[in-house]
């Protein structure tokens, strides 16, 4: 099945994923078409409709940027190149996005980032990653101290900070940026740092990182690894298979 942002595809209750860049995420799909079971998916982006190109995408990207102190967001742009956004430009931009999936007959709409977004208005239920990442992390690492991988450095601090209000155990924070080219080596080397710091188990926070990622960082640290995309997806899921699908707006 493929991924595409504007119509509901499969059978059974529709499942919308709204990323905080652009869709299509066909970074994406290869990961998660195996964990919808046979669920249709709606995809859209935040920032399907902006140009990231030339003078137009310097000015883009200056609008979109973190505000000072803000910690900064990361999401991949559909050419496969990243933008760095504050939370505050991107919130009216998600709203839309999340109104164009419940347009499309959605029963439940998942926010594709694990930073913490406001609650977004909406008809049916809008599952944030944040939390569904963190619980079910809380869930499955009991006191163990555990390492965080984040894409950025100026988010690490932060990251740690949430993630230690959070769990029992110890925590440290290290960056790799899933979007660069040498991501596989970036995250084998946080994994290893996070080992070497004491951390027993290992969390991939964003959902820019892979399958294939959670296997370069559990072979570099050799401890346990989660992984934030299938965990928000998978939980996403059964909250949509729960939910009958609405009608497409306009619909007979």
């Amino acid at each position: 099945m493929e991924l595409s942002g504007g119509t509901a595809t499969g059978s059974g209750p529709a499942l919308g994923l709204v990323t905080i860049g652009q869709a299509p995420r066909t970074d994406l799909t290869g990961d998660i078409e195996p964990l919808l079971g046979g669920l249709g998916v709606s995809e859209h982006g935040a920032l399907d409709d902006e140009v990231f190109d030339g003078a137009e995408g310097v000015r883009t990207r200056t609008a979109l940027a973190s505000a000072p102190g803000e910690a900064p967001l990361v999401s991949r742009l559909r050419d496969g190149t990243s933008v760095v956004l504050g939370h505050d430009a991107l919130a009216p931009r998600m709203r839309e996005a999340v109104a164009r999936c419940e347009a499309d007959g959605v029963a439940v709409t998942l926010l594709l980032c694990t930073g913490n977004f406001p609650p977004v208005p909406a008809d049916r239920p809008v599952l944030r990653a944040e939390p569904l990442v963190q619980q079910g992390v809380r869930a499955l690492v009991g006191d163990e101290p555990v390492g965080i991988v984040c894409p950025l450095p100026a988010q690490a601090a932060d990251v740690a900070r949430r993630w230690s209000a959070l769990l029992p155990g110890p925590v440290r924070a290290e960056p790799a940026d899933p979007y660069a080219a040498d991501a596989h080596e970036a995250v084998a080397s946080a994994a290893e740092r996070l080992v070497a710091g004491g951390s027993s188990r290992l969390v991939l926070d964003c959902i820019g990182y892979t399958e294939s990622m959670r296997g370069a960082a559990a072979r570099a640290g050799g401890r346990p690894v989660l992984l934030a995309r299938s965990l928000a997806v998978r939980l996403a899921v059964e909250a949509a298979a729960a939910h009958p699908a609405a009608p497409p707006r306009g619909a007979a």
